[in-house]
């Protein structure tokens, strides 16, 4: 006995999508309108830049026209060798001008404040019985020396103390102190009746800051007596 069994499925059969002539003939014309619309987008983008282009070029040419104007109207100049060492010159002494405010501004020359101060400290630290003869400030007030008379030798320190509080003479050091009777010459000299006159009542004494001050100070003559300098 035999049976004829059919295994053919028609869904399984691979099936063909026909499409119609008046759908493609939309897709056609929807396509052909969308590359029209694209084409018309590009050419306006297009436009519009070549008219910043062209504004863009007509503002350089304005631009390099006042350029030439200008440069025809004020041509350079060369450089004139009589200016530039004049102003090499004017160069130099504002450096030697700067240099020396520096100098004295450091005090390598003296002492730019003047000498007042020194004389107030010396009028304030008066000490009865002692009184000057001679003053001598070098430079920017490093170097001082001091020249006077005593009644006695014991005042001295009370004075030498009393300079010391001077604003002006604090941190300032002395060398030397040297105290001796007055010149012997000047002191003893014979009068006019031809009598001998006697010692002066005083000593005298100088206060030097260097040892060199103080040498020289040594071997200058002394002063005469009720003498200033």
């Amino acid at each position: 006995m035999s049976q004829q069994i059919n295994l053919f499925n028609p869904r399984f059969e691979r099936q063909k999508h026909q499409i119609s002539a008046r759908a493609a003939s939309q897709c056609l014309g929807l396509l052909f309108v969308g590359l029209l619309v694209l084409s018309v987008y590009g050419q306006r983008k297009v436009a519009g830049l070549e008219q910043q282009e062209s504004a863009v070029k007509a503002d350089l040419a304005q631009r390099e026209a006042r350029r030439d104007k200008a440069l025809r109207d004020f041509p350079p100049r060369h450089k004139d060798p009589v200016v530039a060492q004049q102003l090499a010159a004017a160069e130099a002494q504002q450096k030697l001008l700067q240099d020396a405010t520096g100098i004295l501004g450091r005090g390598e020359l003296g002492n730019i404040q003047g000498y007042a101060s020194y004389f107030r400290a010396l009028a304030q630290a008066r000490v009865d019985g002692v009184w000057l003869t001679g003053l001598h400030i070098a430079g920017a007030g490093n170097d001082i020396g001091l020249e006077g008379r005593a009644l006695h030798a014991s005042l001295l320190p009370a004075y030498i103390s009393r300079l010391g509080q001077q604003d002006v003479f604090k941190g300032k050091t002395f060398a030397s102190l040297d105290i001796g009777p007055p010149d012997e010459v000047a002191v003893n000299a014979p009068a006019a009746d031809g009598k001998a006159v006697k010692a002066a009542p005083y000593v005298v004494f100088s206060l030097q800051s260097t040892r060199a001050a103080a040498e020289a100070a040594a071997s200058a003559p002394a002063p005469q007596a009720g003498g200033q300098r």
